[in-house]
């Protein structure tokens, strides 16, 4: 599309959707699915059901639209939307067959990137200034009803909304704008509560100076012991958490990252053999297969980029504070 671009109040309605409300292709389900892609005309009966058609694509002129999520494995590592105006063609089974064998492709070019962005030491923050002596480690939290609707805040909560990237934002009769995965977070912890499950939830998020940040949701109950609204914590990721991100990116095999996990607990070649009942020599060529991966000449260095410099980007450097995430 030539010069498109769609009201912001649009678009972030448009997402609000893509979580809170049932229709065909949502970009969850396209990532378990066999084919990671397909068309609304193709996969719809008829497609005025689809609340995306009617609240997104007729108001802005599209018939038709082709989504895809591009994975690696079972990993997605970007999703994408393409459109047809009115008055041209449906999508074809050929071309949603087409986008879909280039999922992996795609999702591995995009995997690379996030791999040069975990590896870059001079991160680029034109104009940014982010208050890390005020938000410190304590966490900001929001409280949600049952309706999804902000609450109450701690006085933490803005210090954290500074450090978050500015994208699909929800007002809030606080003043402040929500990124809208916040939301979705709370939302996913009430619905995992209300259909038996342990009513937790979390999303992980690269803050806008470089350091990873997690989202905590706890689903609550009301005095009848029905599902009410959620709690939601955001503070810094722990090693744990963010890990897993970059072994990915990094393309470590199962082996490769139980050996990597042994490593970071300092384990040696030795110990490592026993624990996973392999050969020394099996060991060290699992060794030298991830120092050639991650691009590190040392087991400290391979410890370092998974685990440590991804929570203490150059932004921070020299900031004396207390957080170990």
């Amino acid at each position: 599309l030539d010069d498109f671009s769609g009201p912001m109040d649009v678009c972030t309605a448009h997402w609000h959707r893509e979580w809170m409300e049932p229709d065909v292709n949502l970009f969850r389900r396209l990532a378990r699915a066999e084919r990671p892609a397909g068309a609304l005309l193709t996969t719809a009966v008829d497609p005025e059901r689809s609340p995306r058609f009617r609240g997104f694509m007729q108001p802005l002129g599209f018939a038709d639209d082709l989504r895809a999520v591009f994975r690696v494995g079972e990993t997605p590592w970007a999703v994408t939307t393409l459109w047809r105006r009115e008055g041209q063609p449906a999508f074809s089974a050929t071309e949603a067959g087409l986008v879909a064998d280039l999922s992996a492709p795609l999702g591995d070019a995009v995997r690379r990137l996030v791999r040069e962005d975990l590896v870059r030491r001079d991160l680029e923050r034109e104009g940014l200034e982010v208050n890390v002596t005020a938000v410190g480690e304590r966490p900001g939290l929001f409280l949600f009803d049952a309706r999804g609707r902000l609450v109450s805040v701690n006085e933490h909560a803005a210090a954290w909304l500074d450090e978050l990237p500015r994208q699909e934002l929800v007002p809030t009769q606080f003043g402040l704008q929500l990124p809208l995965w916040l939301l979705v977070t709370a939302v996913r912890a009430r619905d995992s509560l209300a259909a038996g499950g342990d009513g937790l939830a979390q999303t992980r998020v690269r803050s806008r100076a470089g350091r990873w940040l997690v989202g905590h949701a706890a689903a609550t109950r009301d005095a009848a012991g029905e599902p009410a609204g959620a709690a939601v914590t955001i503070e810094p990721a722990s090693p744990a958490l963010v890990a897993p991100i970059a072994v990915e990116a990094y393309g470590l095999t199962a082996r490769e990252r139980e050996i990597t996990r042994q490593i970071a607990r300092g384990a040696g070649t030795d110990e490592i053999a026993t624990s996973l009942f392999l050969s020394p020599h099996t060991v060290r060529d699992h060794v030298k297969s991830i120092l050639n991966k991650v691009g590190v000449s040392s087991r400290g260095e391979v410890v370092a980029a998974l685990y440590t410099e991804q929570f203490e980007p150059a932004h921070f450097a020299g900031f004396d504070g207390t957080h170990t995430g």
